[in-house]
């Protein structure tokens, strides 16, 4: 995580950095099991995770990334973002069962896209909603917030 710029002073952005170190850790243990040769334990692991990752998705998507849009700033790098969340919803489709050939280099191929995806947000776009925001952009952050608090409020994410 970067500390450079200040934007995770900003509450709500700190909110998102946090579940996106949250969310890696969680990943961090599907690997380990895929690296143990468990791909059952790796999909156990699954669960939970792409439950938090949509419910991350959806706090993105509905705060930052609204409130850019309808300021009109940084829309193509949202859209962007948003064809990402996309594609990882559709490879969490195309993962299949732990049985099958390729599962493992699926879920890898998978974790290591939301690896760079994360990055470009903590350095990217949160940064620049930090400075690009107005009042009512942090109006529509917060009542997406407030309608979908963090997954981080349900307790511990590591296995």
């Amino acid at each position: 995580m970067c500390a450079h710029c200040g934007c995770h002073d900003v509450p709500a952005i700190r909110e998102l950095v946090d579940e996106h170190d949250a969310l890696q850790e969680q990943a961090y243990a599907v690997r380990r099991a895929l690296a143990a040769g468990d791909h059952r334990a790796a999909a156990g692991l699954l669960g939970p995770f792409v439950a938090h990752l949509e419910h991350h998705v959806a706090r993105e998507e509905d705060g930052v990334f609204t409130a850019l849009r309808d300021q009109g700033d940084f829309v193509e790098e949202v859209e962007a973002l948003e064809g990402e969340h996309l594609s990882f919803a559709e490879a969490l489709e195309r993962l299949g069962s732990p049985d099958d050939e390729g599962f493992a280099g699926r879920v890898r191929t998978l974790l290591e896209s939301l690896d760079v995806h994360i990055e470009r947000e903590d350095v990217g776009i949160f940064p620049v909603s930090v400075v690009t925001l107005g009042a009512t952009g942090w109006e529509t952050v917060g009542r997406a917030h407030a309608r979908r608090p963090s997954f981080l409020a349900d307790g511990p994410t590591s296995a």
